[in-house]
């Protein structure tokens, strides 16, 4: 199971929501590309980018600090935020991202993920972010009537690399991921699954990879920046 250090991006700056919510947003670095190098070196397999700005835009905000990043690691970066139609999506791939995360669009315009994950094999994954089973758009902003599970197995035969399932009550609070939900999602479709919101320390990371699931890997940000997870550990449990 992948561990996946987050980076959520605002205005520039690395930081950590608290369920969601952009006001109640805690810096923790003003560079971006350096708290990226810290991941790499001490580990890390992969990264998980969030254009929070972008989220909400319906546009990328935060291009510079993403690209600051990629030019900084050698490691693949995945990336969600606002990423809404072809033309972005191509754009990132051809700047380095490995792979796109693709969320609010997968509910609005489902035809459009279809189209990239034929175009891109690989490199396109569908972001599910839901308070109490029901899928949330726009930055988290709009609710939905979408179920996640239909949302999820909708893709199965698109050619979806992966699902980033995040539990928006979870996320930021430090209260443990919903391991249930996750599980049960992940048992519900073929797409392999990645855990986020609320992984707060390694018996957390522990109950994911034991949940009887078998999911693809596990996001953990505030808990890496706070020292409640210590980044290098994880990794060792995780990969034996």
């Amino acid at each position: 199971m992948i561990l996946y250090p987050a980076i959520d991006l605002k205005d520039g700056q690395c930081v950590r929501l608290y369920k969601g919510a952009m006001e109640q947003a805690t810096v923790f670095s003003d560079n971006p590309a350096a708290q990226a190098t810290a991941f790499a070196e001490q580990g890390a397999q992969w990264l998980h980018l969030v254009d929070l700005n972008g989220a909400f835009a319906g546009t990328p905000v935060n291009a510079a600090a993403v690209e600051a990043i990629l030019a900084a690691v050698q490691i693949p970066c995945q990336l969600g935020g606002g990423i809404r139609d072809m033309a972005t999506i191509e754009m990132w791939l051809s700047r380095g991202l490995a792979r796109v995360i693709l969320g609010t669009v997968a509910v609005e315009d489902p035809a459009l993920v279809r189209a990239a994950a034929r175009a891109f094999p690989g490199q396109v994954a569908v972001g599910i972010d839901a308070r109490a089973g029901r899928v949330a758009t726009r930055g988290w902003a709009t609710e939905t009537d979408v179920d996640v599970t239909d949302l999820a197995r909708a893709f199965e035969d698109a050619g979806v690399a992966a699902i980033i399932y995040t539990d928006i009550n979870r996320d930021g609070a430090m209260q443990g991921p919903n391991v249930a939900a996750t599980a049960a999602l992940a048992k519900a479709t073929a797409i392999p699954v990645i855990a986020s919101g609320g992984v707060s320390s390694l018996a957390d990371l522990i109950a994911l990879r034991d949940c009887g699931a078998p999911l693809d890997g596990a996001i953990s940000g505030r808990a890496l920046y706070d020292g409640k997870l210590d980044l290098a550990a994880a990794l060792t449990a995780l990969n034996g």
